[in-house]
């Protein structure tokens, strides 16, 4: 396990791109490339002119290292377990595929999703719950203030005996709010239940530690909060999936198939664990290597350090905004709102998009998502972006 690193953070604007004139507080939505990335790419680019050398083991050397990288941030002893996606919704059909050999799965069992989930963690269950007679049971959000903990609790109320499945994130996507995994997980391990999480906005912006949470499955697009590329991201899948059904037959995932010499020599055995679940071609020449440079940066800020400067950047603003009759979720430990990610509830006068666009024109960028701003700052930020941002919303409004 990685020793902690205290120190606190100050802005890495100068390891961006990002030109100072925008003010981009939208990282839940895509990632910008830190220069050391970029800069991965483009030798990545440089290599592929003249592949003359590339020896067998380099189909498989890049994965490697990255599912190591990946075990490190997530706190997961066994690199072994993570598998190579191409994004969530790959990653979630692979415990669809699999559910049926869930021990004790029966007819009239449901699948627990949270209320206004993101549509890859909800079309994933339509095929299997028509196929095994499951039904979705959706835990509503609360309409008062504060909402976490309330939604917490609803949450762990909806998980029974007849749950054959939860999915649940980390955080929200759309409006910030934590779920507690720790306790979600316990309940589900006591009714028997598998447990999946959607990492994707949270994993490398907010810690997370795979010895107190033991889940089933973790699955984690890597151009959001990872800072990688796009169409690549990673995946955990425990015991449970273990001699399971792959999405696809890739020979990359049998053993000894780093042996090019002997390919033919058909092998009916996969290599160990979630290695199985890789998506085909998953050594991504190009892709990887830049997803190795994001991650082990991550590494070096640590996602505890990330909260910190995020909270610190953007605790001024939330009074301010207040005051124009916005509404923040209260932070709250684990069933309150993330420092990263926060929904920002408009009065009921505004219109988000709109808002969003007269943003926009003023070179601030946030998302609009239902009736919420979606803020979402990192380490390239500084205070001027939030002053931009504060400005720019008090004209809006």
């Amino acid at each position: 396990m990685q020793v902690a690193d205290t120190t606190s953070l100050t802005t890495q604007k100068h390891l961006f791109s990002l030109p100072d004139e925008v003010h981009y507080l939208n990282c839940a939505t895509r990632a910008p490339l830190s220069r050391l990335v970029e800069q991965a790419g483009h030798d990545a680019i440089s290599r592929e002119q003249n592949p003359f050398g590339l020896r067998p083991d380099d189909f498989f050397s890049g994965a490697v290292r990255v599912r190591g990288l990946f075990s490190t941030l997530i706190n997961n002893p066994d690199p072994d377990r993570i598998a190579v996606i191409p994004s969530v919704s790959y990653g979630m059909a692979v415990v669809a595929r699999n559910l049926f050999r869930k021990a004790g799965i029966r007819a009239g069992q449901s699948i627990v999703l949270v209320d206004s989930e993101f549509p890859s963690d909800v079309y994933a269950w339509d095929r299997v719950c028509h196929e095994l007679n499951l039904t979705i049971k959706t835990v509503p959000m609360p309409e008062e203030f504060p909402k976490g903990a309330l939604w917490n609790e609803r949450l762990l109320d909806a998980i029974d005996a007849d749950t054959a499945l939860v999915v649940v994130p980390a955080v929200h996507w759309m409006y910030g709010i934590r779920f507690d995994l720790e306790a979600v997980g316990q309940r589900a391990r006591e009714v028997g239940a598998w447990f999946a999480i959607d990492g994707t906005q949270s994993v490398g912006a907010l810690p997370f530690d795979w010895l107190a949470i033991q889940p089933d499955a973790l699955i984690c697009a890597g151009y959001k909060w990872l800072m990688g590329p796009y169409s690549l991201g990673l995946a955990y899948y425990g015991p449970a999936f273990d001699e399971g059904i792959p999405l696809e037959e890739s020979w990359m995932n049998r053993l000894e198939s780093n042996l090019f010499h002997r390919l033919t020599d058909y092998q009916p055995a996969y290599r160990p664990k979630a290695y199985r679940y890789n998506v085909g071609e998953h050594t991504h020449f190009v892709l990887m290597p830049m997803l190795e440079a994001s991650l082990s940066q991550l590494i070096d800020w640590q996602p505890d350090r990330i909260q910190t400067y995020t909270n610190t950047l953007m605790e001024k603003a939330w009074p301010v905004l207040e005051e124009l009759g916005c509404r923040v979720e209260p932070i709250n430990d684990s069933r309150g709102r993330s420092k990263h990610l926060v929904g920002l509830w408009l009065p009921e006068r505004a219109e988000p998009t709109a808002v969003q666009q007269s943003l926009l024109a003023r070179n601030v960028s946030v998302s609009a998502r239902a009736r919420v701003l979606r803020i979402a700052p990192h380490l390239y930020n500084t205070a001027a972006d939030v002053d931009a941002f504060v400005d720019a919303l008090t004209n809006a409004l």
